[in-house]
């Protein structure tokens, strides 16, 4: 123990010295809350192998925090006793295109005694991972990531949503039009997600006015929770610095196409996709077909954690492509679990996407909760029922009924009451991440109770 941490410390020290040789002085420690907000402490350069080695303070309060920065209560989390600390991952320093001077690294939390911290959601992430691998499983996880983006007004950047909006591009849905007005713009995203390691597979220009989304190479789960959070802070940093402002919320303007963050995954064996067996239906191997089984079954109780905002709810509207109904089918952008087949030459090209998740979700919970969903699915034999194809929204409800098609939860209530109820999912997160997480919702639930639905888009549009 005492030889590998030695080994770190000169690790940190020889990160920190090359870290200042390339100009930066701060590194931001970032860790994502139960309200999907990014967190974060920095340090200077210098003290990166004192945080690597003793951790940076931090209350465990903030995993009751709500997306405005209110403070409620689990029975195990709020008020202001205690500490943990953040420990950087050192793998994940990355000097920043956008942020001259600065480098980002996630954290894991600890307490006091070096135990990992029970609500720490990056540590969740990573069990799961490792209860897949000891299955057998590998999962590679990728994340599409939607934005509008606005003019900045002048003067104070308001928080409020009142402000009008003025956006800097009036071309027309997935118009080659939008990328020649943000052509500056759209390129120097790119670069600065190249530069950072991030590989990019596609941009595009989307439906709703002044949005976009950008695709990245699946990883790891964690890697891919890890690079989801550095994509939507480089595209906020490029944005500021072109005198824009970029807005992850799931529902812009009330009313409109929102901002989805859907997830791709695919399952492998012994580096085999497991999408890729030419005699079993749909093409998938039955551990892959069992695994999404349990994902589908579970979206109604993952819907508080992938959708966990009454703003989510704005968003998720039939016949947008949003996926609000409890089915799936192959290459059908309006079903809740999307099997997309890929070219029948490329071994790697199966997987299946999660249509309805967006970017208030914490990407850690999000990938973590997926995975020990998709674990229950193999251990209880699921199966995918039939797939459907259509727009289950167009179909009258005794149709929908005939083809055993529900709706997924409307409101956050509903999901939160799912998942409560959810025993797979409480026990893959613990205790005490588990009652945080429905702590949070709660308090989201009861926050915007009241409040019409634009008021509700006003007011968490720029929270994330």
């Amino acid at each position: 123990m005492g030889s590998r941490a030695a080994q770190q410390r000169q690790e940190a020290r020889q990160l920190a010295a090359r870290l200042s040789a390339e100009g930066v002085r701060n590194v931001a420690l970032t860790w994502v809350d139960n309200a999907g907000i990014a967190r974060v402490k920095t340090v200077p350069a210098e003290r990166l192998a004192a945080a690597a080695e003793r951790g940076v303070g931090m209350s465990p309060v903030f995993d009751v925090f709500t997306s405005d920065d209110a403070i409620t209560a689990s029975d195990h989390l709020g008020g202001p006793d205690g500490d943990l600390r953040l420990f950087p991952d050192l793998d994940r320093v990355t000097t920043l295109a956008a942020q001259p001077g600065w480098a980002w690294a996630p954290a894991d939390r600890y307490d006091q005694l070096g135990l990992p911290h029970a609500a720490c959601q990056r540590q969740f992430a990573r069990r799961m991972t490792e209860r897949a691998a000891t299955a057998g499983l590998e999962l590679r996880m990728g994340f599409e990531t939607e934005w509008v983006v606005t003019r900045a007004p002048a003067g104070h950047q308001t928080a409020t949503g009142d402000e009008p909006l003025d956006y800097p591009c009036a071309g027309p849905a997935y118009g080659m039009t939008r990328v020649v007005e943000l052509s500056d713009y759209l390129r120097d995203v790119t670069e600065a997600l190249s530069v950072q390691g991030i590989d990019v597979l596609q941009l595009h220009p989307e439906y709703a006015p002044g949005q976009f989304e950008v695709t990245t190479a699946p990883g790891d789960p964690v890697r891919a929770a890890d690079d989801v959070v550095l994509v939507r802070e480089t595209i906020r940093a490029v944005s500021v610095r072109h005198g824009l402002r970029a807005s992850f919320a799931p529902s812009f303007v009330a009313g409109q196409v929102g901002n989805g963050c859907h997830l791709h995954l695919g399952l492998y064996r012994d580096g085999t996709s497991l999408h890729r067996s030419p005699d079993a239906p749909w093409g998938l191997a039955p551990d892959a077909a069992a695994f999404l089984g349990g994902v589908l079954g579970a979206l109604p109780a993952l819907l508080a954690i992938g959708c966990p905002s009454p703003a989510s709810y704005l968003r998720l509207q039939p016949s947008q492509w949003a996926g609000v109904y409890q089915c799936w089918g192959v290459e059908n952008r309006e079903a809740a679990l999307r099997l997309i087949t890929g070219a029948p030459d490329d071994p790697d090209g199966g997987h299946a996407e999660i249509k309805t998740f967006d970017a208030a979700a914490n990407p850690y919970l999000a990938v973590g909760s997926v995975i020990a969903a998709g674990l229950h699915g193999i251990d209880s034999g699921d199966r995918l029922p039939e797939p459907q194809t259509g727009d289950p929204g167009v179909l009258g409800v005794r149709e929908r009924a005939r083809r055993g098609i529900v709706r997924l939860p409307a409101t956050l209530t509903e999901a939160a009451d799912r998942l409560e109820k959810s025993a797979p999912l409480h026990e893959a997160m613990g205790e005490v991440l588990h009652g945080a997480v429905l702590a949070v919702r709660r308090a989201e639930e009861a926050h915007f109770a009241e409040s019409e639905d634009d008021e509700i888009a006003a007011a968490t549009r720029w929270r994330w």
